[in-house]
């Protein structure tokens, strides 16, 4: 298996520091609110900290405060910090939030739970999975929330659209378990989904949230390109949806277990 170049995190997680980006990041369908029942169910050590890797705008973070003594939500990017700290429980006395790399920064150890949601694939492996797992409490646990929507029947060939105009190389977060498993970084313990919750949205929201992601950066993509981009996506969403709303069910998988130093 090919190794992960030490430039991957990087290059693409600066993509996260453009204002474009993190002003399209609230278009992103919602966690569904089981995610935390999850997450609350595997704390089970004192104290009850949690650390959010690659927290952004703290959309994992800022809905733990309620079961929680504290966190502290680790982003390198501090617009999308910036941001956070402006919506619903982003000024909470109990969310430290912290700019830089979480391979370097420093923390107030030890967690009772280490979250990455869309981020763990940002991270410099060999670094951040030794020290996540020196930072954990004796059952304390590293949990990976997902979130996607269930597949319309337009998804095959957007993919195809997507593939066309992305500016990312690799294959991106949703297969970070193939690579994390098997080159010993990471040891599952266990893995829950849950259930479908509706989401609706208009086709413009849509395509804004799709320039959220790194691929989609408008910065990077060039204004030309990404209007085109914008036409053909919406050219193809509303043969389907022609009332210009998409009725998606989202759904959300939360893995935990072991961070590991790997092979």
């Amino acid at each position: 298996m090919q190794a992960k170049p030490d430039y991957y995190g990087t290059y693409y997680a600066e993509a996260f520091q453009n204002n474009q980006v993190v002003d399209a990041y609230h278009f992103r369908p919602p966690y569904p609110a089981e995610v935390f029942e999850i997450l609350a169910s595997l704390i089970t050590d004192e104290p009850r900290a949690l650390l959010d890797v690659g927290t952004g705008s703290g959309d994992v973070a800022r809905q733990c405060i309620d079961f929680v003594e504290r966190i502290d939500a680790v982003d390198f990017s501090q617009n999308m910090i910036e941001n956070g700290k402006r919506l619903p429980n982003g000024n909470h006395p109990h969310l430290n939030w912290i700019y830089g790399k979480i391979e370097e920064v420093p923390l107030n150890l030890p967690y009772a739970l280490i979250t990455a949601g869309s981020s763990i694939h940002w991270t410099e492996w060999s670094i951040a999975f030794p020290r996540f797992r020196d930072m954990l409490t004796p059952h304390g646990y590293l949990a990976l929330p997902q979130r996607q929507t269930l597949p319309m029947p337009w998804e095959e060939e957007l993919k195809h659209i997507r593939a066309r105009y992305s500016t990312r190389q690799d294959r991106g977060g949703a297969h970070v378990l193939e690579e994390l498993e098997p080159r010993g970084f990471f040891r599952r313990q266990g893995q829950k989904k849950t259930t479908p919750i509706p989401f609706v949205q208009s086709i413009s929201d849509y395509i804004e949230g799709l320039h959220s992601r790194s691929g989609f950066a408008r910065a990077r993509m060039g204004e030309p390109q990404a209007t085109q981009f914008d036409q053909e996506v919406r050219a193809l969403v509303l043969q389907h949806h022609p009332d210009g709303m998409i009725p998606f069910q989202v759904v959300a998988t939360v893995t935990w277990g072991f961070p590991e130093a790997g092979k």
